[in-house]
């Protein structure tokens, strides 16, 4: 699942090369940080932008937005679906007391969009938002990313904390298709890519 996180100060060579090497160790259970993420790689995900609106942050709050992969369909009576966000993240923290939010699901063309939203050190999510064409959903107030090829708005039903995830499952309360014809955009090995 890609995440966004501060960027860290600067290491210094003994604590790169510790970080390394502990990356490389094995959990107790025998696989590492480093055998899973790269077995993980292999599995192609789509890619999502989970958003929702702050109305606490400032005078007219402020939308929230980040990239995802780890997100499915959980169940279609109830339409359920779920999303996995890193325990103390800026979205975390929001959904943990915002029920409401949205996911637009990304396509190839929108590479820079799941770029932007994943990247470390980033700057504010309110300057994020500022040039992207977008439209406030009726249901969750969560901008909605013009251009995808579905939108989905939910409401979380359940929160189960996973590790250092927090699985957020949430009521599907309307779902379109804006751009039908276009084309996914995928996540592999560490990289967007295209189908085909």
């Amino acid at each position: 699942m890609l995440q966004k996180t501060p960027s860290p100060r600067e290491e210094t060579a003994p604590e790169r090369a510790a970080a390394t090497a502990t990356r490389r160790l094995p959990h107790a259970d025998g696989v590492s940080n480093d055998e899973f993420r790269d077995a993980m790689s292999r599995l192609t995900a789509g890619v999502v932008l989970v958003s929702a609106h702050d109305p606490e942050d400032g005078p007219r709050g402020e939308d929230v937005g980040m990239t995802a992969t780890a997100f499915l369909s959980v169940s279609l009576d109830p339409p359920l679906v779920m999303v996995s966000v890193r325990n103390d993240s800026r979205m975390d923290d929001l959904l943990e007391r915002q029920p409401l939010w949205a996911v637009s699901v990304l396509s190839e063309s929108q590479r820079h969009v799941a770029g932007r939203f994943a990247m470390k050190g980033r700057i504010s999510d309110r300057l994020l938002f500022a040039d992207l064409a977008y439209h406030r959903g009726e249901a969750s107030g969560a901008p909605l990313v013009g251009g995808s090829l579905s939108i989905l708005e939910c409401r979380t039903e359940q929160r189960v904390v996973a590790g250092d995830h927090t699985l957020v499952i949430g009521r599907v309360l309307t779902a379109s298709n804006p751009s039908p014809d276009g084309e996914p955009l995928a996540y592999f090995r560490g990289k967007y890519r295209r189908l085909g």
